[in-house]
């Protein structure tokens, strides 16, 4: 039994959550009750913008914690995501070959010129980047789950707890990530060996395949969308997959699988999560890469370029924190709505008095948790 001593009580601002006060109330009333708990699917619905606002409240609640995790981890991933246009430009123009060197060592290869020349600068950049993101990001996961989780219950939150769990959880997210990353490019590959089957079929038909032809195209284009279907439909399911990682400990397919029986009649809040932010994050990514120019060397040293980076950069820092708490939240109210939070509250909050705003009749309910 768990004997923790609160800063504050934990308020829980559900739409509706009447499943949780019956829990609570069977718990308080019966004590035989605590032995077994047992998970319910409530017919409970929420919407994104609870989820939002609870998550808002638990940032501001721990503003200096919070700003100290996104200047540690979230502030270099929001920089290099503004400044990537303006590098990738530079490196561009500094090793990638113009379209009129690739021609003409085309149509003539063996005379006497130089070859066009292999951007090799511009494939370690992207490399580099691509491993810096990746790994910043996994730290900001495990380090803002972490503490959203724990201002979720009311806990205080200590930097350097969070910066733990960001190392510790630093492999176990790997491994998930790479579990994803392998089933999508299994359903990937499927997918290209369907497509190629379909052509090969087409070619021993004997009809001729013309590759600029606009129904080879559309028949591209019909693949593409199919693939970017599946790989939404996945992202729904594993909308809790990290967050999994982080609270339960968990790795692997483990995550995935948890992942999807939690959102189990809530993907429609989890969809219009993640369409809110990715089109709040495509429209970031738009305006980072919009206005520079051909003479992108010049760019840095104007205020324009400065005062656009600084913007674009704590636009995508909020953004990102916002989202990684939104995770976490909604996660929360998904064990509540199948009946798995009332037994950890229980747990936690021994001898300690819970406020549940309910909304049934929109009269709050306060729940005493006492038992011995």
């Amino acid at each position: 039994m768990n004997n923790v001593k609160l800063q504050h009580p934990v308020v829980i601002s559900f739409t509706a959550l009447p499943l949780l006060g019956q829990k609570l109330r069977s718990l308080s009333s019966s004590p035989s009750a605590m032995t077994t708990p047992t998970p319910q699917t409530a017919a409970v619905q929420i919407d994104l913008w609870p989820i939002l606002s609870e998550s808002k409240r638990i940032i501001n609640a721990h503003s200096r914690h919070f700003l100290a995790l996104s200047v540690l981890f979230l502030l270099p991933l929001s920089f290099s995501f503004s400044a990537y246009p303006f590098i990738n430009q530079l490196f561009s123009q500094s090793s990638t070959p113009t379209i009129e060197t690739h021609l003409s060592f085309l149509n003539n290869p063996f005379q006497l010129q130089n070859p066009p020349i292999f951007p090799i600068k511009y494939l370690i950049f992207t490399l580099l980047y691509g491993l810096f993101v990746f790994i910043f990001s996994l730290f900001a996961t495990g380090s803002i789950t972490y503490s959203v989780f724990h201002g979720f219950y009311g806990r205080p939150v200590k930097l350097v707890s969070a910066i733990k769990s960001a190392f510790t959880s630093f492999f176990p997210l790997l491994s998930t990530c790479l579990v994803a990353e392998l089933i999508l490019s299994g359903i990937l590959l499927i997918l290209a060996l369907i497509f190629f089957g379909l052509l090969k079929l087409t070619q021993v038909l004997g009809f001729q395949v013309d590759y600029s032809s606009p129904y080879f195209l559309s028949l591209c284009l019909v693949f593409l969308i199919t693939f970017m279907f599946i790989v939404l439909y996945l992202q729904v399911k594993w909308v809790f997959a990290y967050v999994v990682v982080v609270v339960e400990s968990s790795w692997g397919l483990e995550p995935l699988k948890r992942s999807k029986n939690l959102v189990r009649g809530l993907k429609r809040v989890a969809f219009s999560m993640l369409l809110f932010f990715g089109f709040f994050s495509g429209i970031l990514t738009w305006v980072s890469a919009a206005g520079w120019g051909n003479e992108a060397a010049d760019k840095w040293k104007s205020w324009a370029f400065i005062i656009h980076i600084v913007l674009t950069s704590a636009l995508f820092m909020s953004l990102m924190l916002s989202y990684l708490a939104a995770s976490t939240v909604f996660y929360m109210y998904s064990k509540a709505i199948h009946g798995e939070l009332a037994w950890e509250i229980a747990e936690e909050f021994a001898r300690e008095y819970v406020s549940l705003p309910f909304d049934d009749g929109k009269v709050p309910h306060v729940v005493s948790v006492v038992y011995g």
